[in-house]
């Protein structure tokens, strides 16, 4: 565990390594989507597989949220390497000022406990104030919370830039950048 911080009574665990939060993790992730678990694109054997590779992947890095003990929420983030990356190759239209503009960090999930969702915001900073990177992405599905979890984001700062769809039976989501 590289560094903690506190707010409120929950701690944010700076982590590097992905097998000492794996299962906390895949917990948050099923309670968080547990009304769409049976659809393919949702299961925990998906995201097991996303989580793995995102995992691989340069400067990856996660923060996860404990109130004595007990995971409420996380984020996790990997530095992107550059226009060819797979995040802006699939990006329509291609983004090329953004991605020439700045090193970029892309926030490739966040997933806070129901009755925890206030604590996002500290998740979100605490990761990005450890980070070298210039600027952030994320991506986010437009409809998620009628529109609400979009316009969070904007209000933290960001900014669409263009869409994207990782498989055929994904959603089609909004690729925002800060």
């Amino acid at each position: 565990m590289a560094g903690a911080a506190v707010e409120g009574g929950v701690s944010f665990v700076r982590i590097g390594d992905v097998e000492s939060v794996w299962d906390d993790l895949l917990d948050i992730y099923r309670e968080c989507w547990a009304h769409r678990l049976q659809l393919p694109h949702y299961a925990p054997e998906a995201f097991g597989e996303w989580l793995r590779r995102h995992a691989g992947e340069p400067g990856w890095e996660a923060v996860v949220a404990y109130w004595p003990g007990e995971p409420v929420g996380y984020i996790y983030a990997n530095r992107l390497t550059g226009a060819d990356d797979r995040w802006w190759c699939r990006t329509r239209p291609a983004p090329e000022s953004v991605v020439a503009e700045a090193s970029t960090v892309a926030v490739k999930e966040m997933m806070v406990r129901g009755q925890w969702r206030g604590i996002a915001r500290g998740l979100h900073d605490v990761l990005l104030a450890g980070r070298p990177e210039t600027q952030a992405s994320l991506m986010v599905n437009p409809l998620n919370q009628a529109g609400r979890v979009q316009a969070l984001y904007a209000s933290w700062g960001y900014r669409k830039v263009g869409t994207a769809q990782s498989s055929p039976e994904a959603p089609v989501l909004t690729v925002m950048v800060r």
